[in-house]
């Protein structure tokens, strides 16, 4: 994985404030039993972000990176450096302490609490939010940023029922769906901004819902597991090297996992609605909306002329607002009479990669193991 602390990127600097936070971890303090790690005990001197997991912690920080375009240099004392110090309070963090406070106040005194106003809000993308309108905004070419609740489309568009039909037909059809009871794929996975081969990566699914994605990079092993009831995510040469998916990120792993064999991806979420029709890099979309447990949101995204699925944005909870991650995908191919994507991109506040399959053996044994809690990382030498 390669990094820059320069502004060319705003994913690749938005990966860097996400894996180095703002504190070091606090060694030999990591509790042991069901009960979540909370930031105040993984983190050295939290002080506003308390009471909250580590993921959801971390997707915070993610928020603030994303909001402000910076990343971990232009913050926190040594960031980048062999010797960081990460407990130190340089003057850029005691004023996103104060920021976060003052969001805080915002929503609880003009909102009831709710999540109205973000960090997002005032900066876009900018550390100094824009006080006057530049013209050239208003008068060119708009820019459509689609809100994180949709609208319901009063009439014109097929039920919710017809979208998740023709899905299902253009997948191959419901008995061929039930007969996918496994799969193991192999290909590669190429991070933003990255013109190398990309790095070889296993896929391994089992149905119902449970899926494991591993990327073999120089650094170590990526993962992301779920065994059907708890998820993990572990990636090299960060801050918390692995820590357990709670909350509406566990749900998204969930959902995530429902996808790789999705006959009853309808009943997976409730309250859907229809929204207006769309279109994502030319293609005509329909789109629909459903929410799940633990504040989870979806949006899916269908190619009207084939039914197949075009792009999947969920949401999940933190301190700060909502976080999101996308999923893109392309080239279907069938595998025992099921259409599947062989070519997706997986978005979050950490960057994005590119995956392409070269193979997929259907139906075929998996260890229970693949999708539980990942191992420790083997480092190569350096």
């Amino acid at each position: 994985m390669k990094f820059s602390f320069g502004r060319p990127s705003l994913a690749i600097a938005t990966g860097l404030i996400v894996w180095l936070t703002s504190v070091a971890l606090t060694a030999g303090q990591a509790p042991q039993g069901p009960r979540p790690q909370m930031s105040e005990e993984a983190f050295k001197n939290i002080q506003v972000l308390k009471g909250i997991p580590v993921d959801e912690f971390m997707g915070t920080m993610g928020l603030f990176s994303a909001a402000l375009s910076v990343c971990c240099a232009e913050c926190h004392t040594g960031a980048g450096t062999s010797n960081p110090k990460w407990e130190d309070d340089p003057p850029r963090k005691r004023t996103a302490r104060r920021m976060v406070q003052m969001v805080a106040a915002i929503n609880r005194d003009n909102f009831n609490g709710r999540q109205v106003v973000t960090c997002w809000t005032c900066h876009r993308g900018s550390q100094s939010p824009l006080v006057t309108p530049p013209l050239d905004k208003m008068y060119g070419d708009p820019v459509v940023e689609p809100p994180d609740i949709l609208a319901r489309a009063a009439s014109g568009e097929p039920t919710v029922d017809e979208i998740f039909d023709k899905y299902v037909q253009a997948l191959g059809g419901a008995a061929r769906l039930a007969n996918l009871t496994s799969y193991v794929a192999k290909g590669t996975s190429t991070p933003f901004g990255d013109v190398g081969k990309g790095y070889p990566t296993e896929i391994y699914a089992k149905a119902p819902n449970q899926l494991a994605t591993i990327v073999h990079q120089h650094e170590g092993d990526m993962a992301r597991t779920f065994d059907g009831r708890e998820g993990y995510f572990k990636l090299p040469l960060t801050v918390v090297e692995e820590y357990p998916w709670t909350g509406g990120a566990l749900e998204g792993a969930r959902l995530d996992a429902e996808f790789a064999f999705p006959a009853r991806i309808k009943d997976f979420l409730t309250n859907w609605r229809v929204s207006f029709s769309t279109t994502i890099n030319g293609v005509d979309v329909r789109v629909v909306q459903g929410t799940g447990a633990s504040g989870l949101v979806a949006t899916l995204y269908f190619d009207k002329a084939s039914g197949l699925l075009v792009r999947m944005v969920r949401y999940s909870n933190s301190a700060v607002g909502r976080v999101p991650t996308q999923l893109d995908f392309s080239d279907y191919r069938p595998v025992a009479g099921v259409m599947m994507p062989f070519k997706w991109s997986y978005s979050w506040l950490s960057g994005r990669d590119d995956f392409a399959l070269t193979d997929v053996q259907p139906n075929i044994a998996i260890d229970p193991a693949r999708f539980g809690k990942p191992v420790a990382a083997v480092r190569p030498p350096r």
